[in-house]
This record gives C-alpha cells, structure tokens and sequence, in this order.
C-alpha cells in the first residue's frame, strides 16, 4: 500500500479534520483515508452525467416555489 504525505496543512484545517473524525469514530488517519479514497472515486464528468439525466427527468414537471413555501413555514 502507497504512502501519502501532505505537508503545511492549516491547523484550522487539521482541528475540522480531527472533529469530522471524532464525530464519525474514526482515527484521523482512517477518516483521511476514507476521504480521499471517495474523492478518487469520484468522477465529475460521471456526476454532470448524472445531474443532466436528472435535469432532463424534472424538466417537464411542475415545481412548487421554494420561496413561497419558506415563507409559508415561517409564518406558522
């Protein structure tokens, strides 16, 4: 297995990165791991895809104005 070294990371950085571990149970090593492994895998050409397909899927329905519905919620 390769190894991998990022050097002058932020602190700020490195504490949110600490926490995100901490929250999930993770070590800072594995939580790293894990993020870069997803970003890897990850293609953006594949999720544009993805995205157009659902455009394309919605285009001809009605939406509700997300606005007026916020605005509706606030008021109760």
């Amino acid at each position: 297995m390769a190894r991998v070294l990022i050097r002058n990371l932020d602190e700020r950085t490195v504490e949110r990165l600490k926490k995100r571990a901490s929250r999930n149970n993770r070590s800072l090593q594995a939580e790293l791991q894990l993020i870069v492994e997803r970003a890897a895998a990850s293609d953006v050409v594949d999720s544009r895809a993805v995205a157009g397909r659902i455009r394309r899927k919605l285009l001809d329905r009605k939406h509700s104005d997300s606005v007026a519905l916020i605005a509706n919620d606030r008021r109760r």
